[in-house]
């Protein structure tokens, strides 16, 4: 299988979308990716469990891309051998009435994984520089101060919203939380496809909403704020990564490879050695056991 290196899927902040493919189905083998993910997410696993016990770290991994973009599946295949206690996800989704009446990364820090643990963020707090732009009068539901009408909004709001997540993205990793940024690339092409199969399956009808259509003719929209979202958040201590979706076992492969590639640098993440104590007592406290 050829490789693809993490750098050529770093996203920088000259970031342009027509610059990342959404299939390397002609560059990767998909019955190789899906053989691969199976070794390294018991890789992921093993390194899991070893950060519970070191409890210096955690990891925040976070999924964006449009609709049917497989981030769900992507959830369930990538994080399959890790145990349960050890992967919190979160979906965001339209702001409850309590949320709201907090600033809007609030529930975002609250769900944060404790040290030892992966959290995802299926959906994450980039919804308010994403969903928001496309839609400025759901601001209006946020109670800012001063902001009665969108023609009010300040012409730097966008861009102090960028700084706020980078700042807020610092103070993570700056207290041990390792941060990881996927955009899931799909193409228009793709989604559609996506959205014509969940109508033709009657167990997946049930995912389809007419509201799907509607943000699909945004399409451009979104792409848009995608690209300047992804420019002026992308950053060395928490960088973007563009990922071609069009296959999912290729983007649930890219995904998994580049955390264990930056995990595996982390070589201070080991198990705790026992104290002089225990380690001195070893052969007596298993005679005592081995001898009830």
């Amino acid at each position: 299988m050829k490789k693809v290196t993490r750098k050529q899927l770093l996203a920088y902040n000259n970031f342009k979308l027509d610059q990342y493919p959404t299939d390397l189905s002609g560059t990767i083998d998909p019955e190789a990716a899906k053989k691969a993910l199976k070794k390294i997410r018991k890789q992921l696993s093993a390194l899991q469990d070893k950060m519970y016990a070191h409890n210096r770290y955690s990891v925040l991994v976070c999924l964006q891309g449009m609709d049917t973009a497989g981030k769900d599946s992507l959830v369930r295949e990538v994080f399959k051998a890790f145990n349960a206690r050890g992967v919190v996800v979160n979906s965001f989704k339209t702001p409850t009435e309590p949320e709201l009446k907090h600033d809007y990364l609030w529930r975002h820090e609250i769900a944060l994984p404790e040290k030892g643990k992966f959290g995802v963020f299926n959906r994450t707090h980039y919804e308010n520089v994403l969903v928001t732009r496309v839609h400025p009068e759901y601001l209006l539901n946020e109670c800012i101060p001063g902001l009665e009408r969108v023609e009010d909004l300040p012409r730097n709001f966008w861009k102090k919203r960028f700084e706020q997540i980078n700042h807020f993205e610092e103070q993570l990793v700056e207290n041990g939380t390792i941060v990881f940024k996927f955009f899931l690339n799909l193409s228009k092409k793709e989604q559609r496809n996506r959205l014509l199969r969940r109508l033709e399956k009657e167990k997946h009808q049930w995912k389809f909403s007419p509201g799907d259509l509607a943000e699909r003719k945004r399409w451009e929209d979104y792409m848009h704020c995608y690209e300047e979202a992804i420019r002026h958040t992308s950053t060395p201590k928490a960088p973007w990564y563009a990922i071609p979706a069009d296959d999912k076992d290729i983007c649930r492969y890219l995904v998994a490879s580049i955390m264990l590639d930056v995990l595996k640098n982390y070589k201070e993440i080991q198990y705790p050695e026992p104290d002089d104590t225990i380690k001195a007592h070893i052969q007596q406290y298993k005679n005592q056991l081995e001898g009830e």
